[in-house]
């Protein structure tokens, strides 16, 4: 079975980039533009890993991240922070995540940080 990845991001092209080339690598995905309904989005995809745009709108990336680590039914899957903030690994720390991705990114880098998180 494909491994699932959820992402949380409000920029089209972003997204349609990153379904492309997580599809091309063997990986299933699903995308939302806001996360207010995280826990239901995670109930219904059951996701490996979460990519989470810091910018996201509503309740914002941080928000949403700290929810799913302080969760004891969703604190299991990895979350990556996805954004071109100059202090995503500090953020990062903050909120708990698995780890991040910085926009913008090689292709390479992209998968393998996905990968290695997934293992």
């Amino acid at each position: 079975m494909k491994e699932k990845i959820l992402i949380y991001e409000d920029d089209k092209d972003i997204i349609i980039l990153c379904k492309t080339v997580l599809s091309q690598h063997g990986f299933e995905t699903e995308s939302r533009e806001v996360c207010e309904n995280i826990f239901d989005d995670i109930e219904s995809v059951v996701p490996n890993l979460i990519l989470m745009d810091l910018w996201i709108p509503g309740i914002g990336g941080e928000k949403a991240i700290d929810m799913v680590k302080k969760n004891d039914k969703t604190k299991h899957i990895p979350v990556l922070v996805f954004s071109a903030n100059s202090d995503i690994e500090e953020i990062g720390i903050k909120v708990k995540a698995d780890g991040f991705v910085k926009k913008p990114f090689t292709i390479t880098d992209f998968v393998q940080t996905i990968r290695g998180h997934l293992q």
